[in-house]
This record gives structure tokens, C-alpha cells and sequence, in this order.
């Protein structure tokens, strides 16, 4: 199957399934540090991830590490700031993003990787107080 590539910035703004989102950075020197807020996003959940399907058994369960697979989703990201603003960046890995769902709610993800198509693989995490 071909990898298709990332849409565009503006596609994914103007998209009406984009979702509002924050991204937050680990402290670069200080991983107990506060989180530098990198500023907001548009986020297109774009469905389960699939593990290809060359993994074995040991490789989904070293990628999964005991998480729920239901719980990893792949998306594409965009700032909202231009890339000739000041406030303009990139998701990385490892980044968390504290996502508005359509009914209000607020969900975080931490997001594990970036694929070759340029989309991200997410995890979902789940509110343990409730």
C-alpha cells in the first residue's frame, strides 16, 4: 500500500472534523520541569492505528507495552500559527495534546510517533480518577 501523504496545513484547518488542541513539550532540561506550552492546533483524528502487518506477536507487544490497543488512534496535526509566525511549530514525539472533543470535553494524548506518511500515531489516556 503506498503512503500517502500528509494534507495540506490549510486542508487540515479548514477541515470540518478538525478538533481544537493544545500541544504541550516536556522541559527540555528538567523532565520534572513544567510543560512548555507550544500553542494551539487543529488535530484530525483519522482512525485506530493499525500495526503493519509484518509485526509479530513480541513486536505488537513491545509497541503496545500493555496498553489497550484501542487506545492508539493516527492523526495529522496543524498550528494554527502561520509558518512565518513566531508562534509556529511542529509536533514531535513525545509531546502530550490536550484535545476539545465535539461535546466539550477535554482529552489528552500523548503522542508516540510520527509515521513516514507524516501522520502520528496517539494514545489515548485515560482519567484514572473517575
Amino acid at each position: 500500500m503506498p503512503a500517502t501523504s500528509q494534507p495540506s496545513r490549510d486542508s487540515i484547518l479548514s477541515d470540518p472534523d478538525a478538533l481544537s488542541c493544545t500541544i504541550y513539550r516536556a522541559h527540555e532540561t528538567d523532565p520534572d520541569g513544567e510543560e512548555l506550552d507550544m500553542g494551539d492546533a487543529r488535530v484530525i483524528i483519522t482512525g485506530q492505528f493499525e500495526p503493519p502487518q509484518e509485526w509479530d506477536a513480541k513486536a505488537r507487544a513491545d509497541y503496545f507495552d500493555g496498553m489497550p490497543e484501542e487506545a492508539f488512534f493516527t492523526a495529522v496535526f496543524a498550528s494554527e500559527a502561520g509558518s512565518d509566525s513566531k508562534g509556529f511549530f511542529t509536533v514531535e514525539a513525545d509531546d502530550y495534546a490536550a484535545v476539545t472533543e465535539l461535546d466539550g470535553s477535554i482529552a489528552m494524548f500523548y503522542v508516540c510517533e510520527r509515521l513516514d506518511d507524516g501522520s502520528y500515531v496517539m494514545l489515548r489516556e485515560e482519567d484514572d480518577e473517575e
